[in-house]
């Protein structure tokens, strides 16, 4: 078993590195290592989560082709150059809501250049909004209703007779107030930014300009309202399907009635929802692949199908195993599962597939699955080694300096954020638990 979990890793960790979609195919060479090697049965693949990620993807790429992201850009840039002073308050709200709605942290590219340039104008020093508007975007993953780490928790827990609204109503305040929490802690981090070395011998360098940047008007500013009304109605009818059974569609099967599960509606809403954006809007189709969300979320799926696969095949070929390692001590410390979701979401870029690939150990293992809700937000620790896109995208875009990867790697600008966001809505997950 050791050796086996050698290779997952192995597979694992070169995925990461080699980016794209280097995670989901190097999970088939770990898969093809297990059965051919190993000799385990290979499980089913994740078929239903890859589908409903693909839905989404699809109706999210057509409100960005029809212009309902740059929309949203320009009411955000609006907010947060009204309220230059507040911009370490804003921004992670602001991304938080984008990452709600889209269901993917890539939509909080096309802000961060307007948050640093308005925490620059306003002498604010940029790393403090910047490193929790990222965090931000990450955190609201695990409280959106269709993101794909959602979607994929949901489909494991159906079982337990869990719904959609059950979910959200532990992760959205908890996550919130854990956002809000890091952007208290985030306006006190670092010197002023007039005080910066950095920023000093920059400006001395002559490296600022009066130039603003200014995100385009809308073209077709109805198109672009239609397709982001149409969007959020199109989740709302996810979130009413997922929270009361009795809203959805039943049918005899066998002597039996069987009412239609949370994947079908998720993929029938949002295909529906893709393509009314595209009548209505008269976007062409092909635009809506040509996007930044399109091939992000593509990747996502890849990302799942391999690592996903491989690991549900690594998790059932050894469960007695693992099991009998390590009940024990889960069962006294549920909440050491939460690390374990941590450290694997380090490894793996990605909720979903952290969520597809340890989950399923944790309800073998018999922890609640509330407790598992609770612990949901651990599946957010991919800042903790600064090389994700987001993160990378935010340092480049301070052209103050102060958003940084320190001497050290692991000091960097979005640690100290990540890190209070994360353990503040951990704690309040499993308080509200208690309550709910």
């Amino acid at each position: 078993m050791i050796l086996q979990l050698a290779f997952v890793l192995t597979a694992i960790i070169i995925g990461a590195r080699l980016g794209g979609i280097g995670l989901g195919v190097m999970g088939g060479v770990g898969l093809g290592i297990l059965t051919f090697v190993f000799g385990l049965q290979p499980t089913a693949p994740p078929i239903d989560v890859m589908l409903m990620i693909a839905a989404v993807i699809s109706a999210a790429s057509c409100m960005q082709a029809a212009g309902g992201l740059d929309y949203m850009v320009k009411l955000a840039e609006h907010l947060l150059r009204k309220n230059p002073s507040h911009v370490t308050l804003l921004s992670p709200l602001v991304t938080y809501l984008f990452t709600f709605i889209a269901g993917t942290g890539h939509v909080a590219y096309s802000v961060l250049p307007v948050i640093a340039e308005v925490a620059t104008e306003t002498k604010i020093r940029p790393e403090r909004p910047l490193g929790i508007a990222v965090i931000a975007s990450q955190q609201a993953i695990t409280a959106s209703p269709i993101s794909a780490a959602t979607v994929a928790l949901l489909g494991l827990l159906a079982g337990f007779d869990i719904t959609l609204f059950d979910i959200l109503k532990i992760t959205i305040p908890a996550t919130i107030i854990g956002v809000l929490v890091g952007a208290l802690f985030s306006m006190k981090v670092g010197k002023e930014l007039i005080e910066d070395p950095e920023y000093q011998k920059r400006l001395k360098e002559g490296l600022f300009n009066d130039k603003k940047i200014e995100i385009k008007d809308v073209k077709n500013k109805r198109s672009a309202m239609l397709s982001v009304l149409i969007f959020i109605l199109a989740t709302a009818f996810i979130v009413l399907f997922g929270s009361f059974e009795g809203m959805r569609p039943s049918f005899l099967i066998d002597g039996e009635i069987v009412t239609l599960g949370m994947s079908s509606i998720i993929e029938i809403v949002m295909l529906s929802a893709a393509a009314i954006i595209l009548i209505v809007t008269k976007t062409d189709g092909i635009k809506a692949t040509q996007g930044s969300v399109f091939p992000a979320g593509m990747q996502a799926v890849i990302a799942i199908f391999g690592i996903a696969w491989m690991g549900d095949t690594f998790l059932q070929g050894n469960m007695a195993q693992l099991t009998l390692s390590i009940e024990g001590i889960v069962r006294q410390m549920p909440w050491l599962f939460g690390i374990a979701l941590f450290v694997m979401s380090i490894l793996l870029y990605s909720q979903a597939a952290t969520v597809r690939a340890l989950m399923p150990l944790g309800i073998a293992l018999g922890i609640s699955p509330y407790m598992l809700i609770a612990l949901f937000p651990a599946v957010n620790g991919y800042f903790f080694i600064p090389n994700y896109p987001t993160v990378v995208a935010a340092i480049n875009f301070d052209r103050t300096g102060t958003t940084k990867i320190g001497k050290y790697v692991l000091n960097h600008s979005f640690m100290m954020p990540g890190l209070v966001s994360t353990v503040v809505a951990i704690v309040l997950g499993l308080l509200f638990i208690q309550i709910f």
